[in-house]
C-alpha cells in the first residue's frame, strides 16, 4: 500500500459507522478516551492561559472571535495530524522519535522545575503579542493575532497528538480524544487551572504520565505491549500517589503553622 493510499484509507475509517458503534459500545475505548481527555486538560491549563494573554490586547468583542478561529484551526490540524500519524506510527523509527520527544518533554519539565521561577509579570509580557511583531505588521492587529493563535495551537497540538498515539492507535479513539482535548483547552481549561492551583502536584503528574506513555510507545517498537489493564492500573496508582503526596504536604504545612 502506497503512502497516499494509506492516508486515504485512514480517513475513510473516520466515516465508518461500524467503527463508530464499536468504539461507543466498548468501555475500554471510553476509558482510553477519558485518559486522553484528562491528560489534555492537565496539559492545556497553562496553554489556555497563554492563549488568553495573546489576545488580551484586542477589544473584548474580538477576543472570542480570535480564539474561535484558532479553535477551528486546531481541529483541522488534529484531523490532518491523526490521519497521517495513524499511517506513520506503524514505522518503528517514528515510534522511537515520538517516544524520545515525549521523554524529553518530561525530562525538560523536571529540569525546569529546578530553575528559579520567572516573575509572573515578565512571563505574561513574553507570552503576550508583540504589537510590532511581523505577523501584526503583515496581517493587521486582529488577523495577525489569529495567525499567532493558530500557530500556538499547532505547537500545543504536536505534544498532545504524540501522547495520544502512545496511548492508542485506534483511529476513532484518537479522533474523539483529540477533538475533545481541543475543547478542553478552550472550554474547561479554567477549571483545570483552579484544580491545579488547589492541587499543584497534578501538573507534575501530567508529565509523569507523559513519561509512562513514552515508555509504552518505545516498548511497542520491540512488540512489547502494555495491556489496557496495566495501563489503567498505572494511571490509578499515579493519581493515587499524587493525592497522597498532596494531603501529606498539606498536613505537614498545617502542623508547621501550629
Amino acid at each position: 500500500m502506497s503512502f497516499m493510499e494509506g492516508i486515504l484509507n485512514t480517513y475513510a475509517q473516520f466515516f465508518d459507522g461500524h467503527m463508530w458503534l464499536e468504539v461507543l459500545t466498548d468501555p475500554v475505548s471510553w476509558g482510553l478516551v477519558g485518559s486522553l481527555v484528562i491528560l489534555e486538560g492537565l496539559l492545556s491549563a497553562d496553554n489556555a492561559l497563554v492563549l488568553a494573554v495573546m489576545v488580551r490586547h484586542l477589544p473584548a468583542d474580538k477576543r472570542r472571535k480570535a480564539l474561535f478561529y484558532g479553535l477551528l484551526g486546531a481541529y483541522a490540524f488534529r484531523f490532518i495530524a491523526i490521519g497521517i500519524g495513524v499511517f506513520l506510527i506503524k514505522l518503528w523509527w517514528v515510534k522511537v522519535i515520538g517516544a524520545c520527544y515525549l521523554a524529553w518533554l518530561s525530562i525538560k519539565y523536571f529540569l525546569d522545575r529546578r530553575k528559579p521561577a520567572p516573575v509572573e509579570e515578565e512571563h505574561h509580557e513574553k507570552a503576550g503579542m508583540d504589537k510590532q511583531g511581523i505577523l501584526i505588521r503583515l496581517f493587521g492587529s486582529f488577523w495577525g493575532t489569529v495567525v499567532s493563535v493558530e500557530l500556538m495551537d499547532i505547537a500545543f497540538s504536536v505534544d498532545s497528538v504524540l501522547a495520544a498515539f502512545g496511548v492508542s492507535q485506534k483511529v476513532w479513539i484518537l479522533l474523539i480524544g483529540g477533538m475533545l482535548g481541543v475543547l478542553m483547552m478552550r472550554g474547561v481549561a479554567g477549571l483545570f487551572l483552579q484544580l491545579i492551583d488547589r492541587i499543584p502536584e497534578l501538573e507534575t503528574t501530567a508529565y509523569i504520565l507523559i513519561a509512562i506513555i513514552a515508555v509504552k510507545m518505545f516498548l511497542a517498537v520491540f512488540h512489547i505491549e502494555i495491556t489496557h489493564t496495566y495501563f489503567f492500573t498505572l494511571l490509578l496508582i499515579t493519581f493515587g500517589i499524587t493525592f497522597l503526596v498532596h494531603f501529606w504536604k498539606k498536613r505537614k504545612n498545617e502542623k508547621s503553622h501550629l
